[in-house]
């Protein structure tokens, strides 16, 4: 268990992961499309390094996860922003990739979205999937939230063919964070080319986190985990009640995840204090001493152009508040202290 193991990862757990696509979307999947990666970040790398050459465009949202930015420019790529916003519920849509001056290598999509929360309809999803299989233009679907979602269904990349990268992980649904375990649904091309890359890269995905993770696809870890899920909906339940009482009106549709993208600045004016640019909620255990007084609230967020710059149609100033963490911190106001675990 403590040795290496093949590149792409043991065959159990690439075997499990493809059956889950069977149980969850319907779609076979050949364990021989699974590549086990150190962490979904891992894998994200992987994939821009096998997939794209220097100079490459690849188009993803604003605002948007920030590792895709920097991951993206450290390789070589150019991002070509897309600016989202409550009127496309803050995803990419066909007419924003036809208004491009010409198409990009790729299209990075996040649904669940992180910061936002928001999740792409299903024919959403799948008329992007034709244009990009239409314009030679690779799809990679971020999916490492999914079956954390409250009402609105979470549809897969893969269920619209298998020309897409598929990225999963489990860090979230399977609050399995610190093992740094993730995967990808690769394209036939691509398959043999992350192999060498991951064998080079990093020899192997975690042993021991393959091993756990075996035990996270089992019937047993599902039933917990869906109270995992039940608790969050919960605080979700309880954070859009508690927004607008703190002053907090405008804010993303959370169908997802466990965040909320919210208008902050009535709340600042209220407070006497000034707006920030951006404010972005960290993960629950990054520690961050100076938080509270960057702020313009008690809200452990921190002031960062992170999740990126407000868009020219999009002047609100938001901030990420996350959800996974005690009913009582959401009632205060205070959301998620940096140094607290969301089981806390």
């Amino acid at each position: 268990m403590l040795g290496y193991t093949v590149a792409p990862g043991i065959p159990e757990l690439r075997a499990k992961i493809a059956a889950e696509y069977a149980l969850r979307y319907g779609v076979p999947v050949d364990p021989e499309e699974v590549v086990i990666t150190t962490g979904s970040s891992a894998g994200f790398q992987l994939a821009i390094l096998a997939a794209f050459e220097a100079g490459d465009q690849v188009a993803i949202t604003r605002p948007g996860y920030p590792a895709y930015r920097n991951t993206l420019v450290a390789l070589g790529c150019r991002v070509v922003d897309l600016d989202v916003g409550p009127a496309n519920r803050f995803q990419p849509t066909v007419a924003m990739l036809d208004a491009l001056p010409e198409a990009p290598a790729g299209l990075v999509v996040a649904s669940p979205s992180n910061p936002t929360g928001t999740i792409i309809d299903t024919g959403e999803l799948a008329e992007l999937a034709a244009w990009c299989a239409r314009h030679d233009c690779l799809l990679i679907s971020d999916e490492i939230y999914h079956q954390i979602s409250y009402g609105r269904p979470c549809a897969s990349a893969r269920q619209f063919g298998s020309d897409a990268v598929v990225v999963g992980s489990v860090s979230k649904y399977h609050s399995m964070t610190g093992w740094r375990l993730g995967w990808l649904l690769l394209p036939k091309e691509l398959r043999r080319p992350v192999e060498l890359l991951q064998g080079n890269l990093a020899i192997c995905a975690p042993a021991v986190s393959q091993a756990a993770a075996l035990a996270a696809f089992s019937p047993e870890a599902r039933a917990e985990l869906d109270g995992h899920v039940a608790r969050y909906a919960r605080n979700r339940d309880l954070l859009l009640r508690r927004l607008p009482e703190l002053g907090v009106t405008t804010f993303a549709p959370p169908d997802g995840a466990f965040y909320a993208w919210a208008d902050c600045s009535t709340a600042c004016a209220r407070l006497g204090v000034p707006t920030p640019t951006v404010s972005a909620m960290p993960q629950w255990s990054t520690p961050m001493p100076f938080i509270r007084r960057t702020t313009c609230s008690t809200s452990s967020g921190v002031t960062s152009p992170w999740y990126g710059q407000p868009s020219a149609t999009e002047t609100a100033q938001r901030t990420r508040m996350p959800s996974a963490c005690a009913a009582a911190r959401i009632a205060s106001g205070r959301s998620c202290s940096p140094e607290r675990s969301p089981a806390e």
